[in-house]
């Protein structure tokens, strides 16, 4: 399942390059035929690589995190670098947000060029297996390679959220053109099975489902309490929705409800009652 998985972000991942060369080229084309469509794909193919090289930092840029040094948080390195080796990827670089509820997100092009972010609130948790485990999420989209194409789609809805600015006094309307648009983009590119399999991955990776099924309780309840600001248009990032599924917010939501995912957790050891109750 995870192979599949993989393999179907590797051909998105491929589709969007060749989307962008083909765009890149029609417009060459229609301004001076070949010679100029061939210049226009060249210089797509240097955006593409651009792109590549500089997402985790531009991502990372993107919702103010700064990185994480080994020397600052020895223990929460060696959590990440375990459950890298575990699920057999590179350890991604670390960074830190200091403010906001208990989140974590990863971002990049996948292998040695991905960044995983978390809050200060998320390091704090007192269960250091629902830390565990929310990291192993993280880790499980590196594997699953769902990482690029999220940073992919979060790029380009941002880029087309942030255009409306050049609307100046017309710029709340032109948001509510670009909006949707932008929202079309992400949920073109993300289906919220993505995190069903990446929340199956980390209970595997941690040996037990409970320490996310746990995880995402207190995920959701802290976001309820602290406030959190950021672009809707990070939303495919989090562990979890961060926002208040209203307005513009409402838009870009894809992942699936809360108590579904912690349901299908729960399913995965259908005896966890009876060894509550026995323990």
């Amino acid at each position: 399942m995870g192979g599949l998985i993989a393999t179907r972000n590797r051909v998105k991942a491929w589709l969007l390059l060749a989307a962008l060369c083909a765009s890149m080229g029609a417009i060459g084309w229609a301004l001076n035929g070949h010679r100029v469509a061939l210049v226009f794909v060249f210089c797509a193919l240097l955006i593409a690589a651009a792109f590549a090289y500089y997402a985790d930092r531009s991502t990372m840029g993107m919702v103010g995190a700064r990185e994480l040094v080994h020397g600052q948080n020895p223990s929460l390195h060696s959590t990440v670098e375990g459950l890298a080796a575990r699920a057999g990827v590179p350890k991604p670089k670390l960074h830190l947000i200091e403010s906001g509820p208990p989140l974590a997100l990863v971002a990049g092009r996948g292998g040695r060029g991905t960044a995983l972010a978390v809050t200060a609130a998320l390091v704090a948790l007192p269960a250091p297996a629902e830390l565990e485990a929310v990291l192993a999420h993280e880790i499980a989209h590196i594997r699953n390679r769902d990482v690029m194409v999220q940073t992919v789609a979060v790029v380009i809805a941002a880029l087309v959220v942030e255009a409306s600015r050049i609307g100046g006094w017309l710029q709340r309307a032109l948001l509510w053109v670009l909006g949707p648009i932008a929202a079309a983009c992400v949920h073109l590119l993300l289906s919220p099975k993505r995190e069903f399999a990446a929340d199956r991955l980390a209970a595997d990776l941690c040996n037990s489902p409970h320490g996310l099924a746990d995880a995402l309780i207190r995920l959701e309840q802290a976001s309820e309490l602290v406030d959190f600001r950021a672009s809707p248009a990070t939303e495919p990032l989090y562990t979890i929705n961060p926002f208040e599924e209203e307005g513009l917010a409402k838009l870009f939501a894809t992942h699936p409800p809360v108590g579904e995912r912690v349901q299908r957790l729960r399913a995965l050891d259908p005896d966890w009652r009876r060894k509550l109750h026995a323990a």
